[in-house]
């Protein structure tokens, strides 16, 4: 199966079950100076999470572009070690 094939998927099920789908925001977060790279998929719900803002939908499902450079899940220094570990990757997720 082609990674298009799995967002295809991913999408096609969340918003079966009333999710918005929501694009990935950039991978250098524009709004928020506290992030050097966005790093998890709530990134760009931090307002909402904050209820420092509102959207016009209550659940949604996206696919994030992240970079892991450092901090909690920093996997900087297992890259080369395995076949696994990288600092970019694509999280999905769903919110409501």
């Amino acid at each position: 199966m082609r990674n298009a094939e799995i967002r295809e998927i991913f999408f096609s099920y969340f918003q079966e079950k009333g999710h918005h789908k929501v694009l990935s925001s950039p991978l250098v977060p524009a709004k928020d100076p506290t992030l050097l790279f966005t790093n998890a998929g709530m990134n760009q719900f931090k307002g909402v999470f904050l209820q420092e803002e509102k959207r016009d939908y209550r659940r949604a499902v996206s696919i994030q572009k992240c970079m892991r450079v450092s901090g909690k899940h920093n996997d900087f220094d297992e890259v080369g070690k395995s076949e696994y570990h990288q600092t970019f990757f694509e999280m999905l997720g769903n919110f409501s």
